[in-house]
């Protein structure tokens, strides 16, 4: 692959127009001056509550101009075909305009392409509606904002691959607003820098140490570039690394292990998180813990044991002029002007976040997932879940798969394609 692509992850997986479910329905045709009268009854009697989409009326044009139409009386039992089976008042409605019920197939679901909606009105016609997003940018990016996002990306990758030659995961959030990096991390499960007399763990550096690849390869080799786009499912093996892909190999370790400190929730979105919650107390310190002292934006400290006080949900509305500094405060922020959690904001993953770090971009009411490669063992938005489509959720983002030209996969070529100046073309696609 020669160009950056751009991929769409719906909120359910893709289904081939031609093998929609389908329901089955008890219909019947009916003179058209009688239609108005029975679908008001119909209406009251036996709604189709989940067949909002299908159309209760099939209309035909006959030769000499005649139209012939067919209305959904009510749903059908799938296990039980038979005619005596219609509901009492529809059964009343049959016997008093001597109408002849038949059972056909309607589409159980919504199109969510015009392809499928074309094949559903094979069978029954029903409505389609383009979906539509609160979010920008869901179904194009025009040129700024894919360069934008392409430079965020290959900043995550970089993350990735900066340490001493193992792969790890790595996140970057982003301010899509102002377009500036908000923080940005990578795996954390283990540090290698353990005080055993305090049983507690020190603090890392700066920069997050990347895992040595020894820890999890068991004597396998290391893979110093990313895998191809189309790469086999044998991620588990080649990049043990990377904790999303394998999130409980901390408990896998020898419990006598000394020389690192394991910790469960340090994936790279959860560590990034920290950084961006640091952030945060950095630029609104009157509005933290009264313990609390702000922290470096880039260090990461280790979960307080304590329980954190409340964060205070603000005017969402000052989100977007969160970045200006008021001089009254002594350069800091105003706290009115201080945004809840992470809303608003992208956040890039190089890849596919585990169930966990989904679940903590979900609380964090992160904008819009950008991620480069799936995760076959543990993916959260697509490979093996979706969690992006859950109704039960109070907080929905939209996914996106980036999809890496070759020079970007081959680590030798990081800092030459980063100086490029060359322009690339981007598209963008529903998976």
């Amino acid at each position: 692959m020669d160009k950056w692509q751009i991929i769409h992850i719906p909120n359910k997986p893709a289904i081939p127009p031609n093998q929609q479910p389908t329901v089955n329905v008890f219909a019947s045709m009916v003179e058209p001056k009688l239609a108005n009268t029975i679908i008001r009854r119909l209406n009251q009697v036996a709604p189709l509550e989940n067949l909002r989409h299908v159309k209760r009326i099939q209309k035909k044009f006959l030769e000499g101009g005649k139209t012939q139409l067919s209305m959904i009386l009510c749903l059908a039992d799938e296990n039980d075909n038979r005619m005596n089976s219609l509901p009492q008042d529809v059964q009343e409605l049959v016997n008093s305009y001597q109408l002849s019920p038949f059972i056909t197939k309607v589409c159980k679901n919504a199109a969510l392409s015009k392809e499928e909606w074309e094949e559903q009105c094979k069978l029954w016609p029903t409505s389609y509606h383009p979906p539509t997003y609160n979010i920008d940018g869901i179904t194009s990016f025009n040129e700024d904002d894919s360069q934008s996002i392409f430079s965020f990306m290959k900043s995550a990758v970089e993350l990735a691959k900066s340490g001493d030659g193992s792969i790890v995961n790595a996140a970057v959030i982003v301010d899509p607003s102002i377009k500036q990096e908000i923080a940005s991390a990578c795996d954390q499960i283990c540090c290698c820098s353990i005080s055993t007399e305090k049983n507690s763990l020190e603090s890392c550096s700066e920069q997050p140490e990347v895992l040595s690849s020894d820890l999890f390869s068991n004597g396998e080799s290391n893979h110093t570039s990313l895998p191809p786009n189309d790469f086999p499912s044998e991620t588990r093996k080649s990049y043990s690394g990377v904790s999303c892909l394998n999130p409980w190999q901390w408990a896998q370790e020898n419990s006598h292990t000394t020389s690192c400190y394991w910790h469960p929730l340090r994936h790279a979105a959860m560590a990034a998180i920290q950084s961006s919650a640091a952030r945060d107390r950095l630029l609104f310190p009157g509005m933290g813990h009264e313990g609390d002292k702000p922290n470096g934006v880039h260090t990461i400290q280790p979960t307080s044991i304590g329980t954190p006080a409340k964060r205070q949900k603000t005017d969402l509305a000052n989100v977007e002029n969160s970045e200006e500094l008021d001089p009254s405060a002594g350069g800091f922020h105003p706290e009115s002007a201080r945004p809840y959690l992470c809303t608003g904001y992208d956040i890039y993953l190089v890849w596919e976040p585990c169930v966990m770090c989904a679940m903590a971009l979900v609380h964090q009411r992160i904008r819009r997932i950008f991620y480069a490669f799936p995760n076959p063992n543990e993916g959260a938005l697509g490979s093996v879940h979706r969690l992006q489509g859950e109704k039960s959720l109070n907080h929905h983002y939209a996914v996106f798969r980036v999809l890496l030209p070759k020079e970007i996969l081959n680590k030798n070529e990081v800092v030459a394609a980063r100086t490029s100046t060359t322009n690339t073309n981007a598209t963008t696609v529903c998976q």
